[in-house]
């Protein structure tokens, strides 16, 4: 039986006006009782739709939900377009596709949160490929994104980083302190993290403990161990993971993101007892991502942030994702590596005068994103319309580029 007719069986077994949790847990006790070789279909054409996206080299896929009109959506260079060749499925077709695909544990997270965040394998005889998934309502349905994870880690040489900056980021060269890599939803933060972690893993000998939710990127231990703890399957919450990484003798510590208070102050203590920890912020630059942990905080503790923040802050990259001109897309960074002028302006709250201290640094590494961008567009890379349209500051990026 193939899956279409499948799902339109399961869909017509759902009574009328059933909606939000009380429905996914009847589509649950619906593939409950569902012969197991119709769910295997099921998964197997979830994922053949996931295959699919390395044919085509999407970054994302997007179905379910009443957002997606029926249809698949793939991000292919930054375009989100459906992909009409698949045909269409109804709401309630698309609640059993993807709740096939669950654990009851996952589901009742999904039912109890309204979202879950999940790692994902869909493999055949030959290969397997990795993702990052999303389950969340849309009015009253299940809709779902998952990012694919290249199987192949971007060599840390494409990075194209000053050997200054390259060192402050290897623990061979520099054992302690905190590198942020930031930037937007989609800006490859993973991506740029995994090609550090990966330089560490192959020029160091130690232990590296990386705390995701979820685990993207299994790294296969090299010269270093390699632990990967998942939230939620390995340990509770980004600080608990943070906390209980001080107690297995780690060299670096990768704190997937800095999402809150805690997690942020837990960071800085575990930095202040000399470990060397990578993160990430959804920030746009070295200076907002300074203002955003500090400013995170409650006000009675900025003061005392700002401080361990000015003096265990190693390096910030802030990065985006550009059009080429060929139409794919090229990494545009902005590069801060920690002075003592820099450290300075942290301490005494002058954050506005660091943007010019990376302008005026290139011979140390640094950069702003408008200088990237200039350097992208002089070589042909980029077009000047694409380099405005991604720069923090399109004043300053006119002025630099008349220059």
């Amino acid at each position: 039986m193939e899956a279409k007719e499948i799902l339109s069986k399961l869909a017509a077994k759902l009574p009328k006006g059933v909606g939000g949790v009380d429905k996914q847990n009847l589509v649950a006790k619906i593939l409950g009782e569902t012969p197991a070789s119709d769910v295997a279909a099921l998964r197997e054409t979830l994922n053949s739709l996931l295959f699919k996206m390395e044919a085509n080299k999407a970054s994302d896929i997007d179905l379910g939900g009443h957002g997606c009109k029926g249809s698949v959506w793939y991000r292919i260079f930054g375009e989100k377009k459906p992909d009409t060749s698949l045909g269409t499925l109804t709401p309630d077709e698309s609640d059993f596709l993807l709740q096939s695909i669950l654990t009851e544990s996952q589901r009742e997270h999904l039912c109890r949160e309204r979202n879950l965040d999940f790692s994902f394998v869909a493999a055949d005889a030959k290969t397997s490929f990795r993702f990052r998934g999303d389950m969340y309502f849309d009015l009253d349905s299940l809709a779902l994104n998952m990012r694919i994870i290249a199987n192949a880690i971007r060599p840390f040489t494409d990075l194209e980083l000053h050997p200054n900056i390259a060192r402050a980021l290897a623990i061979k060269f520099d054992k302690h302190g905190l590198i942020l890599v930031t930037g937007l939803t989609g800006a490859g933060k993973s991506t740029t993290l995994d090609s550090i972690i990966d330089l560490n893993n192959q020029t160091s000998t130690g232990h590296i403990v990386i705390i995701g939710s979820p685990i993207e990127t299994v790294h296969q231990p090299s010269n270093c161990i390699v632990r990967h703890r998942e939230v939620g399957k390995d340990v509770l919450s980004f600080k608990e993971g943070a906390i209980q990484a001080l107690r297995q003798d780690p060299n670096i510590v990768v704190v997937g993101e800095m999402r809150d208070p805690e997690t942020i102050l837990t960071v800085l203590e575990i930095t202040d007892s000399g470990h060397k920890v990578f993160s990430t912020l959804h920030t746009a630059s070295a200076v907002e991502s300074i203002d955003r942990i500090i400013g995170e905080c409650a006000v009675e503790e900025q003061n005392r942030v700002r401080e361990r923040l000015a003096d265990t802050l190693k390096c910030v990259l802030s990065q985006k994702l550009v059009p080429t001109v060929d139409g794919k897309r090229v990494l545009a960074k902005e590069v801060m590596l920690m002075t003592s002028s820099i450290r300075a302006a942290i301490k005494n709250n002058n954050s506005g005068e660091i943007f010019q201290m990376i302008f005026e640094s290139a011979d140390q590494g640094m950069t702003t994103l408008e200088q990237d961008l200039k350097r992208l567009f002089a070589k042909g890379r980029i077009s000047r319309e694409e380099a405005m349209n991604y720069a923090n500051n399109k004043k300053r990026l006119d002025e630099i580029l008349k220059e």
